[in-house]
């Protein structure tokens, strides 16, 4: 993990909430130029609609198959041989990671879909033989370290982690408990952010979401009134209502249990205190 930074002043503070702040401007600012400029074509969804949660097959197989996707083995090696992990996953292999390489790629945080968005290709390393996009570990180590500084400047329980998808629900309430953030899993109720009226309605500062996809009623809602969205993105997902991208296989249940341990901690550690929650702690059991 890396070193907190204590004994910053009010004003050093603002600066350094001034400067991340800049950073998601950039990337919300890059999302939508990257989402105008490209028609959609045959391997880009569009974004916001429940049908792309189930629509396109070679997603589904993602999840069920790729999903976990760190015991991938070549269907012709025999059966007693271990199975054989992604190795290019980077362009740097001597990048300094907050887990050893083995352990994103044990977990499939690697493994992308068949689709890809224009406005992922900058988080997209290669593509491999079976048709599934890799995303560039080495982005996703940074960004969760990003997200973690810009969370740590917000009050916890400001912080709103919402979670529609079945394998992200546990991880996201776990890591709400970790950092004192609220959590809401399962369907997203229209209205939590939006209509006063409403006896669940919250005002939180900043949101996090699994999929934008999936999550997509959070992220209108926290469009609509200004808060600022970090998502856990897939290669298939448009960028262009998120100002934070964190690149992850959003799908599988071993990979959100390993960026949300990872997140938790990190905010924790830059709040200054010790983190006490292990990776088994995240993960959800089958």
């Amino acid at each position: 993990m890396s070193d907190n930074e204590e004994g910053l002043d009010a004003s050093e503070l603002d600066e350094e909430l001034e400067e991340l702040e800049e950073e998601l401007d950039e990337d919300r600012d890059e999302g939508e130029g990257q989402a105008a400029a490209a028609a959609p074509d045959d391997d880009e969804q569009p974004a916001g609609t429940a049908a792309e949660d189930a629509a396109a097959p070679a997603e589904m197989d993602d999840e069920t198959v790729a999903g976990d996707g760190a015991e991938e083995a070549d269907a012709d090696a025999p059966a007693d041989e271990p199975p054989v992990l992604d190795e290019d996953v980077m362009p740097d292999d001597e990048a300094d990671l907050l887990i050893p390489v083995e352990d994103y790629l044990a977990a499939g945080v690697h493994i992308g879909t068949q689709q890809k968005t224009k406005s992922m290709e900058r988080f997209i390393h290669r593509v491999r033989t079976d048709g599934l996009y890799v995303l560039d570990v080495s982005q996703t180590d940074e960004r969760i370290r990003t997200a973690a500084s810009f969370l740590a400047n917000y009050q916890p329980e400001q912080i709103l982690v919402a979670s529609s998808r079945q394998y992200g629900r546990f991880p996201a309430e776990m890591f709400a408990d970790a950092v004192g953030a609220r959590a809401r899993t399962g369907r997203f109720i229209p209205g939590t952010l939006t209509n006063p009226d409403y006896a669940g309605y919250i005002e939180p500062d900043v949101v996090v979401v699994t999929d934008p996809i999936g999550d997509s009623q959070a992220v209108k809602e926290a469009i609509t009134v200004g808060i600022p969205v970090i998502a856990m993105c897939d290669s298939n997902n448009t960028t262009s209502n998120v100002d934070l991208v964190i690149p992850t296989n959003n799908k599988g249940r071993k990979a959100l249990s390993v960026v949300y341990w990872l997140l938790a901690n990190e905010t924790l550690d830059r709040r200054g205190a010790e983190p006490t929650y292990a990776l088994e702690d995240f993960e959800t059991e089958l």
